[in-house]
């Protein structure tokens, strides 16, 4: 078993490179399955969101499943190579464990990545890619998120995306009561912060999605009304909020469409969010004076609010999780016994059955069972005590006093 975990996140690459790495969810299994395929990997589960891009996997060697993903996104490994940390079995599970539990998150103690991760399990397990080590991995991984969640504080006091969206809408334009917000794209980022933006009660809410059915569906919760990403150019315009965060390769919102917006609004400013990695907005509306564009990236001052009292229960989530990697990784130890261990097995089974065959063959004969019970007994024992016996006759020095002690511990030997 070789685990294995890389990648990049908000803290080493920038969103232009995050977003290049970035997997979509609907190409996702194909990804997972063609790695494995490929023998890039004996196992995947792939971890993709606005501001992080992992890879799990048992791997003979790392830079076999590296180059497959750079491949795979059309990239050259030196390009990405400066921003990826690379971590090796304990490191990994060590960074498994802070990443579910909020602690490397750019807001510290945010729950969203355990629903993440678990979406990142759930495809693998789709795609067939999970195998006994990352799912042992895996269920420690939640198991040790939900400790410590219990058992600090890490949660409390934290400031998410969704509500340091709304905060910035305030700063620009005061009350939410007053404004149109639209919100494109209606996944679990958008409807987390819908519902931030719902409790504040704007004048109006809209849903664009790119089917009609599912933006319908997450409209109904909030009284809000929902229409086709084809509609944007006809609605843009009507709304002072825009909130993005879709799974499209390629962005929604071009300069074009957002200048025609401002001629309509007459300058009025709009407030662009974009949540989605890759970027659903063209950097360049950024540049037009009455639009305020924040990405991923920009709203991590927002959301530092708390932080001091957030790092303190981080400590105590620490000591939980250095204590679990240690069980993890001593859980991986017991498995390179596994081998030997399934091999003594066999080899005891033949002894068995050779020395089976041999007593019914005697008593077909017709020989006294009592006879052939006690040869069969004989056999077993010399068989089996056969190799121990001739390795310790057979040693010297230091290596039969290695052997002596193993054997007394094997077998509960004394002395006496």
């Amino acid at each position: 078993m070789s685990l294995v975990a890389f990648g990049l996140n908000h803290q080493t690459a920038p969103l232009a490179i995050r977003e290049q790495l970035a997997f979509p969810a609907e190409r996702l299994r194909d990804a997972l399955s063609g790695m494995v395929g490929a023998h890039a990997a004996n196992e995947v589960a792939i971890l993709s969101t606005c501001n992080r891009t992992e890879i799990y996997c048992n791997a003979p060697d790392v830079r076999d499943t590296l180059a497959w993903v750079a491949n795979y996104h059309q990239l050259p490994v030196d390009r990405l190579e400066p921003y990826l940390y690379v971590y090796n079995t304990e490191a990994a599970a060590r960074h498994a464990f802070r990443v579910a539990s909020g602690l490397d998150s750019m807001v510290l103690g945010e729950t969203q990545i355990l629903g993440q991760m678990k979406d990142a399990v759930r495809a693998a397990e789709t795609a067939g890619s999970l195998g006994t080590l990352l799912n042992q991995l895996f269920q420690r991984t939640f198991a040790v998120a939900k400790e410590v969640r219990s058992q600090t504080s890490i949660g409390a006091n934290s400031v998410s995306m969704a509500a340091a969206a709304v905060r910035l809408a305030e700063q620009i334009f005061g009350s939410v009561r007053d404004l149109n917000v639209l919100f494109i794209g209606a996944g679990e980022m958008i409807e987390l912060v819908a519902t931030h933006f719902a409790a504040h009660t704007p004048r109006g809410m809209t849903i664009a999605n790119r089917t009609l059915e599912r933006g319908e569906k997450l409209a109904r919760q909030f009284g809000a009304r929902a229409v086709v990403l084809n509609d944007l150019p006809d609605i843009l315009a009507n709304h002072d909020v825009i909130v993005t965060s879709t799974a499209s390769p390629l962005p929604i919102l071009g300069k074009g469409l957002a200048e025609r917006a401002i001629k309509l609004r007459r300058h009025r400013p709009m407030f662009m969010l974009d949540l989605a990695v890759p970027r659903d907005v063209e950097a360049e509306v950024g540049e037009l004076a009455d639009i305020f564009l924040y990405t991923v990236d920009d709203i991590a001052q927002v959301v530092e609010s708390g932080r001091e009292e957030r790092r303190m229960a981080a400590e105590a989530a620490e000591a939980i999780i250095t204590e679990k990697t240690r069980e993890f990784v001593s859980w991986i130890d017991s498995r390179r016994a596994v081998p030997v261990v399934r091999a003594l097995r066999d080899h005891g089974e033949r002894v068995r059955r050779h020395a089976l065959d041999a007593a019914m063959k005697r008593l077909a004969r017709g020989e006294s069972p009592e006879a052939v019970l006690e040869a069969l007994s004989s056999q077993l024992a010399n068989k089996l005590l056969h190799a121990p016996t001739t390795a310790l006759t057979q040693a010297s020095g230091g290596e039969r006093d290695h052997l002596i002690d193993t054997v007394s511990r094997l077998y509960d030997l004394h002395a006496d």
